[in-house]
């Protein structure tokens, strides 16, 4: 939009099809941001049959402005960089572009440098998932327009896929991973979808109110990652010297309690209604920690362990 304003302000009469092709997008993507302009930001724009292009009838001084400050344009940055994990997914260009435009259109001069954070701030993550942007944008939509939405869904343990007809409520990035939160009208509970196991997903017309008592950090709470059962359970782990400073430098849960002892070890407490996602991050750590409490996931840690010992005699 600020290159078109400068193209108009210069009596260059640009048209849709002309810009399009200098900043390599569609003509109707250009439109937008003109109608955009005029509808949203009052600038008189028409388009003039004549000289087959846009001009403004009255005098326009500046381009509207976006107030922000220096700290503001440093956490957009860094929340743009932090999104790093999807680097080569069609959601980092997008977030760049749009960061770009906030800095041009700012109403005092903020002095940074592009290039010199792009040095000093970055992000990156292991295990990234590869995320379809089609099906990411159908469902992400269908979220914010609470309709219904169709799809085929394999689960972890099935080898085929299955038809689901969902209503979703929420859509989450959870451990590089994302997620849809919803209600499975087959089986009339809340379900947990990762999109990655998600195709032929189609949103329909049908459309619902999402309750309101759902929360998202309640469905959470009992989860170490993404995945929480029915019982509670009391999870004590001792994590040894090694291990102890590595876990204490972070936060893993809301109900996560410490106690350091004095040879420097640890005792992490937990409240989880879960014990998957915590076993396997508790196999993460080898021997270097020891499961306490309960007995259930000492004995699940033990025969995973066992197992593993097999594959290498």
């Amino acid at each position: 939009m600020m290159r078109i304003h400068a193209q108009i302000k210069a009596g260059e009469f640009p048209n849709c099809r002309k810009i399009a092709e200098q900043i390599e997008v569609s003509s109707k993507t250009i439109q937008r941001d003109i109608d955009f302009m005029r509808d949203r930001l009052g600038l008189p724009v028409e388009y003039d049959p004549l000289r087959f292009g846009f001009h403004y009838t009255q005098e326009v001084t500046s381009f509207p402005s976006i107030e922000v400050s220096a700290g503001e344009i440093a956490a957009l940055f860094v929340a743009q960089k932090a999104l790093a994990q999807y680097q080569g997914t069609p959601f980092e260009r997008p977030l760049r572009s749009a960061f770009r435009k906030l800095t041009d259109g700012l109403k005092e001069r903020v002095s940074f440098s592009w290039s010199e954070m792009e040095e000093a701030i970055s992000f990156h993550s292991a295990g990234a998932s590869v995320a379809d942007l089609e099906l990411f944008e159908t469902v992400s939509q269908a979220v914010l327009q609470s309709v219904e939405i169709e799809f085929e869904y394999r689960t972890l343990r099935s080898s085929r896929y299955e038809a689901r007809r969902v209503r979703p409520y929420h859509i989450a990035s959870l451990e590089n991973q994302w997620y849809l939160f919803g209600e499975d009208l087959r089986r009339g509970q809340l379900r947990t979808f990762a999109l990655p196991r998600m195709r032929k997903a189609r949103a329909t017309t049908a459309r619902f109110e999402r309750p309101g008592d759902f929360s998202i950090e309640e469905v959470l709470s009992g989860s170490f990652g993404v995945f929480s059962g029915k019982e509670r359970h009391r999870i004590r782990l001792k994590f040894d010297q090694f291990a102890a400073r590595l876990v204490s430098e972070r936060t893993w849960h809301d109900s996560q309690r410490i106690k350091a002892a004095k040879d420097g070890s640890m005792t992490l407490q937990l409240e989880l209604a879960g014990l998957e996602e915590i076993e396997r991050w508790i196999l993460s750590w080898g021997s270097h920690v020891r499961v306490l409490q309960p007995l259930e996931l000492a004995k699940r840690v033990k025969k995973e362990a066992d197992a593993v010992v097999r594959l290498y005699n």
